[in-house]
């Protein structure tokens, strides 16, 4: 299988209206369009039943004290942890490609609902949360259910730039079994096991000036 976007090269930057947050010379960050990236690919094998997209950063801080604090910075050797951005399953396995800002459009306070998909481009296709649901959690205007894709938005403080891993999974199954708040991490483990192929294209991204391309 092949994968790749028409809104990013595999390995560059990713441009700030496929972000959640961009940088503000004023305010360190505001929130941008956060569309969805294009997405297509081939070579889908045949026995394929249906296609799973997840979409993680690896990078992100294993504790949040210094996350985007004023005189602070989150050092470049502090262990990393996975934090996901997107997770869409049941994509029909003839399903060759997804429009930029069709299945995200816009910054939602609270959350996109699911895990059904309102006026979905792809007819059966489901989202799971983001883990945006937990790092809003304890904030009185942002916290909800963060169903569907959310884009980058790393502490601005940060001394890496970050990843961004688009993966899709060719299934030997037609439906993965989770319901309801389903993450990212579940539906891993729920298609262990019945991945016929799989391929990935990554893009970077960065709030932090000193590290942001020119």
């Amino acid at each position: 299988m092949k994968l790749w976007s028409d809104s990013f090269k595999d390995g560059a930057a990713i441009p700030g209206e496929f972000a959640f947050c961009v940088i503000d010379p004023a305010t360190h960050v505001t929130l941008s369009s956060n569309k969805n990236p294009h997405l297509a690919w081939s070579g889908v094998p045949a026995a394929t039943k249906s296609l799973v997209l997840v979409v993680h950063d690896p990078d992100v801080p294993s504790r949040g004290d210094d996350v985007n604090q004023e005189g602070k910075t989150v050092p470049a050797d502090l262990p990393r942890v996975d934090f996901f951005h997107w997770t869409l399953v049941d994509l029909p396995p003839d399903t060759q490609q997804i429009a930029a800002g069709s299945f995200a459009h816009g910054v939602t306070p609270r959350g996109k609902s699911g895990p059904a998909i309102a006026n979905s481009p792809v007819p059966g296709a489901r989202h799971g949360i983001n883990d945006y649901t937990g790092w809003f959690a304890s904030d009185a205007d942002m916290a909800g259910a963060y169903f569907g894709y959310d884009g980058p938005c790393p502490p601005w403080n940060d001394a890496i730039v970050h990843r961004y891993v688009f993966t899709l999974y060719a299934l030997d199954i037609a439906s993965v079994p989770l319901d309801g708040e389903f993450t990212g991490q579940q539906v891993r483990a729920a298609i262990a096991g019945h991945v016929l192929d799989q391929a990935s294209v990554s893009g970077s991204y960065t709030l932090n000036p000193a590290l942001a391309p020119d």
